[in-house]
């Protein structure tokens, strides 16, 4: 049977694809390698949401094309931007994400020399399928495709469309089949995880259920925005509470300013962030809060730059993560007045960082002195492991261990993105 060189890059729930990709192709007899060079065929499930990104896929798909061998390009430029791919090779054949389940069928006919397009929106759960997990101890566990959102600067919802929720009776039972063979970390992931809804039950129902399940595991919950998770917060924070749920919540607030959020089209505002932030950190001891926001969307002045600033230091998230504005094709932002210079963004972006690191770090220093339990679930760099405490604060451990374990550990220091710690005997 023939060698298949499989990669991906993007989101979570892109990796879940490639997982459920590899895990279709070798139960369909083909035959994983892990360079592309050995392989007969190669499938890239692609990102491209971000232009940076995009400029990756392009040089990465040009690099599989000169090895003249077939190629499916697979994953959201796939669907997004087909003319782009038939551009870069035009003999590819096409695999959009919700046809992640034709994969083999596609392969195959790829393989015979045929040129395939398969991207049709298949309302189909992606759960209880074969896998090939890129961490063994860690299942990804998509909940939903796509969103209800329509965000003027995403170039996403072009790929995976209106919200499909799963049922929650396959994703419970997708989760258990994980947990009893070897998985301990459950992401539960979507576009926005609040706006799970499957025949009535949402996301703090679905949340309590999985968390019940039988054995030692824990739940880390995907980004939500805060206009679908506000109706719901009652119930979210007490299925939060949950022991093995841990306590990190990721809420995008993409800017400190309404008047940007409104041309952003986002549908809540500054206020609506704030508040949510807060019952949470009130109700939810220990809480880590992940927020996203863009620097220099168009016509961003500089008072409202400054706001963002003003947020980020108000509301102190342990993770920031910063994106310069880049205009996506497609999109309402793209025909936007007055884009912000280049130069312009890199400066905001920079000083934002800078505000953030110092906040960061005081925030971890609360952690100096800390002694709990550490999931284990990577390998780090020169022979170190890297795990996770209940705030999912990522904490660095020097001790020979067990991937998929768990140790009582005790912070002896710290960095703005992560904890040091040695293991407890």
């Amino acid at each position: 049977m023939a060698r298949i060189f499989a990669e991906a890059f993007g989101c979570s729930s892109n990796f879940a694809d490639y997982e459920i990709a590899s895990g279709l192709l070798k139960q369909h007899g083909f035959e994983l390698v892990y360079s592309p060079e050995d392989a007969d065929i190669i499938v890239i499930l692609t990102c491209v949401v971000k232009t940076p990104t995009e400029n990756k896929m392009i040089r990465r798909i040009k690099e599989h094309k000169a090895l003249n061998k077939p190629l499916v390009v697979a994953g959201c430029m796939s669907k997004a931007e087909q003319w782009l791919v038939e551009d870069i090779a035009p003999d590819a054949s096409l695999l959009g994400p919700d046809a992640i389940f034709k994969v083999a069928e596609v392969v195959d006919e790829t393989l015979k020399g045929s040129k395939v397009r398969c991207l049709e929106n298949l309302r189909t759960p992606k759960t209880c399928l074969p896998r090939v997990r890129v961490n063994p101890i860690v299942h990804i566990a998509p909940i939903a495709s796509g969103c209800l959102g329509n965000c003027s600067y995403c170039i996403v919802k072009l790929a995976r469309g209106r919200i499909f929720s799963y049922s929650s009776d396959s994703i419970v039972e997708d989760t258990s089949m994980a947990i009893s063979s070897g998985a301990r970390e459950i992401w539960v992931t979507a576009q926005d995880t609040a706006a799970y809804n499957a025949e009535g039950v949402l996301l703090p129902e679905l949340l309590k259920r999985v968390s019940a399940l039988e054995g030692q595991f824990r739940i880390r919950v995907g980004m939500m925005t805060p206009n679908l998770a506000l109706p719901i917060l009652g119930d979210l924070i007490k299925a939060f509470q949950a022991e093995n749920v841990f306590k990190f919540l990721h809420v995008p607030v993409q800017s400190g300013n309404d008047e940007i959020l409104d041309r952003m089209n986002r549908q809540y505002t500054v206020d609506d962030f704030i508040k949510l932030a807060a019952r949470f950190k009130e109700q939810i001891p220990g809480l880590s809060l992940s927020t996203d926001i863009i620097c220099g969307f168009p016509g961003e002045t500089q008072d409202q730059f400054r706001d963002s600033i003003q947020l980020v230091e108000e509301v102190e998230p342990d993770v920031l993560n910063i994106s310069r504005f880049g205009a996506r094709p497609g999109t309402e932002a793209a025909h936007l007045g007055w884009q912000v210079p280049g130069w312009e963004i890199k400066r905001r972006s920079t000083l934002l960082a800078d505000r953030w690191r110092k906040i960061a770090r005081e925030l971890n220093e609360k952690w100096l002195g800390w002694k709990g339990e550490v999931l284990v679930d990577e390998e780090g760099k020169a022979g170190s492991w890297v795990g996770r405490n209940y705030s999912y604060k990522p904490v660095v451990l020097k001790e020979k261990l067990s991937l998929g374990s768990f140790v009582e550990a005790k912070v002896y220091g710290i960095r703005p993105q992560y904890l040091l710690a040695t293991t407890l005997s």
